[in-house]
C-alpha cells in the first residue's frame, strides 16, 4: 500500500469483542487499527499516535464520550483529526444529544447497532475517501 494512502483508525470502545472484530475486519482491508477500552487509555496512547480518524463510544466506563471528544480537540496534533461518536443508548439518540455531540467537536454521530460495513462507509465518508479504496 502506498504510505500516503495508509489509513489508521483509533477506536475507543469498552466492548472488547466489538473492538477486536472491527480490528480484524479492517486488517483484512490493510487498514491499521489501534484501540483502547477506556478514555484514559486512549488519551495516553494518543499522545504518541496520530490516527486518520478516531471512533469513540459515547458511554465509556471512565468518561463521557462528549468529554473525551472535547479533550481530543485540545490535544496537540489531533485538533483536525476527525472524531466519530457511537452511541448504543437510546437516551443519546435524541436530536439534541446529537447536536451536543457535534458541538463537542465530532465529525459524525452514529447510532448502534451498526454493522462494521456501515461504520466503514461512514469513516470513509468523513475522510472523503471512497470505501472501495481499501476493499
Amino acid at each position: 500500500m502506498d504510505p500516503k494512502n495508509e489509513m489508521f483508525i483509533f477506536i475507543v470502545e469498552d466492548d472488547s469483542h466489538f473492538r477486536e472484530t472491527f480490528s480484524d475486519v479492517m486488517s483484512l482491508r490493510g487498514v491499521k487499527v489501534s484501540g483502547a477500552g477506556t478514555a484514559e487509555e486512549a488519551l495516553k496512547a494518543l499522545k504518541t499516535q496520530t490516527p486518520s480518524v478516531i471512533v469513540v463510544d459515547v458511554r465509556l466506563p471512565d468518561m463521557h464520550g462528549f468529554d473525551l471528544c472535547r479533550r481530543l480537540r485540545r490535544m496537540p496534533g489531533l485538533q483536525k483529526t476527525p472524531v466519530m461518536l457511537l452511541s448504543g443508548v437510546s437516551r443519546y439518540n435524541d436530536p439534541r444529544d446529537r447536536v451536543e455531540g457535534l458541538l463537542s467537536g465530532a465529525a459524525a454521530f452514529l447510532v448502534k447497532p451498526i454493522t462494521i460495513e456501515d461504520l466503514w462507509a461512514q469513516i470513509c465518508a468523513v475522510l472523503g475517501r471512497p470505501a472501495t479504496e481499501f476493499a
